[in-house]
């Protein structure tokens, strides 16, 4: 059983042409050996009968008029016997018989040439009794009746024919004569039949399964290359669902990671409100109920001094508010091009701190959208706020550049440096703008040393041509 299945996996492994090839090569050679069979024992049989029918009718012509009325008599007189002797030895008739019998109605031989036949009783064969309906019957070398010992003897080709004799006024079969004759000629004919049938069908057996072999070979071909071509699509979709997988997950892991630095980014802001501002509201609302303000007997250079106090506390906490607001709200960027968007961050942080900023501008100002305007903007301004808070703001400087189609801007500083291996991950400043340009298909890049830091960020050219 196991080897069974082997042979059928290795015959499903097989390509549907080599199928067709072994199986229909198979089926159509068993085809061609019984078409030839038939058609040839059909070719024999009738070359058989039709030579024996005209030889039945030369060899009636000749010797029915010399038999008696075999009714009326059923033993041949000698005169009889000697015409058909005569008859039977001479001419050409007598080169192509070998054997001849006269067969009465009880399976008694009422003449041969054969002298000692002559009287003997056989029983009938089944060619005898066809013979006896009126039908001519001819055999190619079947010798096989008890009879016919001497005609075997002779290993010659002999073409035995059962010829019915009739009674010519009733047409009754009064009486079958049986002879052999000799059948080399015949025996030739019959071989070179056989040859061009067996020829024939073995052509045409081999044309048509070529001409089949031809389109099953075209189709097994297009088959095979739709097959190649679905396999590689099917292979391309699952590539793709592959990378839809890992962008969708990417996608999930940049929302969670955006989620946690936005809640972060919340939090910094009311601690900058709480430690900015209204620390500066609570200090002016607990002078609000200092003695030099509620007393009546509060001197009046105190009281002044006490309101001057106040107000410097609300001046200073609305300015820290504005300067919170100024970091949260863009400016009109959807219409700016490139170099005002840079021109636009770097003077705003200017006039928030008061240090000077070197800009440096180089290349083909490239077409942005929105979000990538956002981002450039929010990376430099973010930039120049960590160099300011961390550095001091120590030789800032701006740049912006186009390397090998890609939008390049770096914010560089003096300052001691740092380790960014040592920077928290959840720390809201490199990780956010991390997260805003890898999300645009663009990289981000810091460097630090104890000459300072320098921070890039780069957006493919891809990006900015579909922008």
């Amino acid at each position: 059983m196991r080897r069974l299945y082997e042979l059928r996996d290795r015959w499903n492994e097989q390509s549907l042409a080599v199928q067709f090839l072994l199986a229909g090569g198979l089926v159509s050679f068993v085809a061609m050996i019984v078409v030839g069979f038939l058609v040839t024992s059909q070719i024999e049989e009738g070359i058989t009968r039709n030579s024996g029918a005209t030889t039945a009718l030369y060899v009636d012509s000749i010797i029915a008029p010399l038999l008696p009325d075999i009714r009326k008599s059923a033993e041949l007189s000698d005169s009889v016997a000697r015409a058909l002797d005569e008859t039977l030895s001479q001419g050409a008739l007598g080169e192509r018989l070998v054997s001849f019998k006269l067969w009465g109605r009880d399976g008694i031989i009422l003449y041969a040439k054969d002298k000692s036949l002559i009287g003997k009783k056989f029983a009938p064969s089944d060619d005898l009794t066809t013979a006896w309906t009126g039908k001519v019957v001819a055999q190619f070398n079947q010798l096989d009746d008890l009879e016919s010992a001497s005609e075997r003897a002779r290993g010659q080709p002999l073409l035995e024919i059962y010829n019915p004799v009739l009674q010519p006024w009733s047409g009754d079969v009064v009486a079958v004569s049986e002879f052999y004759e000799v059948a080399t000629d015949f025996e030739k004919s019959l071989r070179t039949a056989r040859l061009w049938s067996w020829l024939a069908v073995a052509a045409e057996t081999l044309a048509i399964f070529a001409l089949l072999s031809v389109i099953v070979l075209r189709g097994s071909r297009m088959i095979d290359a739709q097959s190649h071509a679905l396999k590689k699509r099917v292979g391309e979709l699952s590539d793709l669902l592959n990378q839809n997988r890992q962008l969708r997950l990417r996608v999930l892991r940049a929302s969670q990671r955006v989620t946690a630095l936005n809640e972060r980014h919340l939090r910094r802001i009311g601690a900058d409100l709480h430690d900015g501002p209204a620390q500066l509201v609570a200090l002016a609302a607990l002078r609000l109920d200092s003695d030099a303000l509620t007393s009546p007997d509060a001197v009046k250079g105190a009281r002044e001094g006490e309101l001057v106090s106040i107000r410097k506390s609300l001046d200073e906490a609305m300015r820290e508010i504005r300067n919170i607001c100024n970091g949260l709200v863009l400016p009109h960027i959807e219409a700016t091009e490139l170099p005002d968007i840079l021109k636009l961050a770097v003077t705003a942080h200017e006039q928030r701190t008061g240090d000077a900023v070197a800009l440096s501008m180089s290349g083909t100002p490239a077409t942005l959208s929105p979000s990538e305007k956002i981002c450039v903007y929010r990376f430099v301004q973010e930039a120049l706020n960590n160099s300011y808070r961390h550095a001091g703001g120590v030789g800032q400087a701006v740049a912006q550049r186009f390397e090998s189609g890609r939008l390049v801007v770096e914010v560089a500083d003096k300052g001691g440096g740092f380790d960014p291996a040592a920077v928290r991950p959840e720390g809201l400043g490199l990780a956010g703008l991390r997260e805003r340009i890898e999300s645009l298909g663009g990289t981000f890049l810091v460097r630090s040393s104890s000459e300072g830091t320098t921070v890039t960020m780069a957006l493919n050219s891809e990006g900015l041509e579909q922008a």
